[in-house]
């Protein structure tokens, strides 16, 4: 299923997935596409795959990443808004918070539940000005970017100083029977009830999980924050598998 380790070697978070797409350079073309068709019953296959965990989750997690009110924090890969509403629920000021999204058909979504300032960029090409933030955040988009060290750099560039990140992300359980057990539902219960979505839900699901199987460990992604120039590194880790890297600008 993947392709050469070039691509990873390169600061991608995995090698390629052939399976899904025919070239390397394909596949951010793939990742927007599938997440357009399947925008509008994400939310449902969501609240299947994060086991319940969802809001209280993303917001226990903002708090301790340091977002506090008085911030302007930035949700990367804002998806629907699940991170970005509960960051606007903290703040107090929805207009405190902005959305960037590669998929045009997941803004439209966000559109809907949200009022707040809304941006069509990728991840690694933040249109926004030096030290503009005081936070960003993403949540479990990290595996569908194409250059880690790029975009912690650009983390780093559009945070002023003292800023906070938080990525939120799904790793492979070390243990064999976490690794077993994850396997078994992301990668084959979650897929098979997304199908009642759609068949492009079913597809998104099995590549989500291929994206977490091939994904660098953690320690990898936690070095390429320390290269980006950020400080204060650290991962939080639930149920084995749920992670949450933090890190501030200096």
């Amino acid at each position: 299923m993947t392709g050469s380790t070039s691509d990873q070697q390169a600061g991608a978070p995995h090698a390629p997935l052939l399976d899904y797409y025919a070239a390397p350079q394909a596949r951010a073309g793939f990742v927007r596409d599938i997440f357009d068709r399947t925008a509008s019953s994400y939310d449902r296959i969501n609240g299947v795959l994060s086991f319940g965990s969802g809001g209280w989750y993303r917001r226990r997690a903002l708090r301790r990443a340091g977002l506090r009110p008085g911030d302007r924090m930035l949700d990367v890969a804002v998806g629907t808004g699940l991170v970005a509403r509960e960051g606007a629920a903290i703040l107090g000021r929805p207009v405190d918070v902005i959305g960037l999204d590669l998929s045009l058909g997941m803004l439209a979504e966000a559109r809907r539940a949200l009022p707040i300032p809304l941006i069509q960029s990728r991840a690694e090409e933040l249109p926004l000005a030096d030290a503009s933030v005081d936070f960003v955040s993403m949540g479990y988009a990290l595996r569908h970017v194409t250059d880690l060290s790029v975009l912690f750099a650009e983390f780093r560039r559009v945070l002023r100083p003292g800023g906070r990140v938080l990525v939120m992300e799904i790793a492979r359980p070390e243990s064999r029977l976490g690794y077993a057990l994850v396997k078994a539902y992301v990668g084959r219960i979650v897929p098979a009830l997304s199908r009642l979505a759609g068949a492009d839900s079913r597809t998104l699901m099995r590549y989500y999980w291929d994206t977490i199987d091939a994904c660098v460990p953690p320690a990898e992604i936690m070095r390429r924050l320390e290269g980006a120039g950020l400080a204060e590194v650290s991962c939080w880790t639930e149920l084995g598998t749920f992670r949450a890297y933090m890190a501030r600008r200096a």
